[in-house]
């Protein structure tokens, strides 16, 4: 079952501004210099991909969202529509970057890893973030207790094909299988404040997820919220999310 998901790009840069916000210790790993051609894997609204260009890097960014690609377009982003699992280029990219965006594509990372690799030139390299294992199991956990208490009989498998959590371990493995040097790998906790209520966050990335209760999504919601407060909301209504991210630094053989 392939979970698909859609995006409101203006909604996304409004409530969600910390996935760009928190991706600087990743760029450092990416160490993009200018003249370089990177390719923007996931490239969203194009924040990231913009601000590479006045690095004085060429740009290309690809994403499924027809929304997100507008957006990206529209901060001067060139762009193309595709998907991650069946990326077309043969030796392009001075370096391949994805950021909070592998563990969209979960339902065949293996065609992504082949991809990338391919994509690359010789000697390139790809530096991604994204959700790793552990990645917002709190929030995971409440989900499933919700849907079990509701009796749901999708949620399992929902829940299952919506995102792609690997250990450093499995996303090594794959990423060797498909021709790629491991330079540095490492699971990183990063507890990220929201800028608004869990709420937000559940209705703009788990809204496939939500789907399966219809006009009672809302309540499922203040329910997941309620199991959740004691441990991810502080004394002042701040929520936090339990994020753990997975980086990686590789590199296609010469």
């Amino acid at each position: 079952m392939q979970v698909m998901h859609s995006w409101r790009a203006d909604e996304y840069d409004e409530k969600a501004r910390f996935v760009s916000e928190e991706a600087g210790e990743i760029l450092r790993w990416l160490d993009a210099r200018p003249g370089e051609r990177i390719l923007d894997l996931g490239c969203g609204s194009g924040v990231i991909a913009r601000d590479l260009m006045r690095r004085g890097c060429s740009v290309l960014g690809l994403d499924i969202d027809p929304d997100m690609l507008r957006a990206a377009r529209a901060r001067g982003v060139s762009v193309v529509q595709g998907s991650g699992e069946q990326l077309p280029f043969e030796q392009e990219f001075d370096a391949v970057f994805s950021n909070a965006a592998l563990h969209w594509m979960s339902a065949n990372p293996a065609a992504v890893a082949e991809g990338v690799a391919r994509a690359l030139k010789p000697g390139g390299r790809f530096v991604a973030e994204f959700g790793g294992h552990g990645n917002m199991a709190a929030v995971i956990t409440a989900l499933r207790a919700v849907a079990r208490r509701r009796g749901s009989h999708e949620a399992e498998e929902v829940l299952a094909s919506s995102w792609y959590f690997p250990s450093p371990e499995d996303y090594r493995t794959l990423l060797e299988r498909n021709g790629l040097v491991v330079e540095r790998i490492e699971l990183a906790p990063r507890p990220t404040v929201l800028p608004g209520s869990l709420g937000d966050w559940l209705n703009m990335f788990c809204s496939s997820f939500l789907a399966q209760f219809g006009e009672d999504a809302g309540v499922v919601v203040a329910e997941v919220e309620d199991l959740l407060r004691p441990v991810l909301c502080d004394s002042s209504g701040r929520w936090t999310a339990d994020y753990v991210r997975l980086r990686v630094l590789a590199r296609k053989p010469r």
